[in-house]
């Protein structure tokens, strides 16, 4: 049986969010969630509250223990862009793009 939870419109560029994502796969539900509380970076307490919140449609949904769990993918998709300007000198303008993710997190007990 499958189970997800998702987070859309996260404030992560998906390239800071992905190599924990990749780090995930195939753990435990209780070594995940040790890897993404013990990691120092916003996509680790990002990724952690969709774990958590996986882990509560298992329960809540399924019926089911969430130890039976293991994490088959950790999803991390584009999601829009924020366009902004900075000034610059001579009246020129320099882009920066706030770039958001969408990270879904699969759990299967196979």
């Amino acid at each position: 049986m499958k189970i997800t939870a998702s987070s859309r419109f996260t404030r992560i560029a998906p390239s800071k969010a992905l190599p924990l994502a990749r780090l995930l796969k195939g753990l435990s539900v209780a070594e995940a969630l040790r890897a993404t509380a013990f990691s120092r970076q916003k996509a680790g307490f990002l990724i952690g509250k969709v774990l958590k919140s996986a882990i509560a449609n298992a329960e809540n949904n399924a019926k089911q223990s969430a130890e039976e769990f293991r994490v088959e993918r950790v999803v991390v998709e584009q999601g829009p862009s924020l366009r902004r300007f900075w000034s610059r000198s001579r009246g020129m303008a320099r882009p920066v793009v706030k770039r958001s993710s969408h990270i879904r997190v699969i759990l299967t007990n196979d």
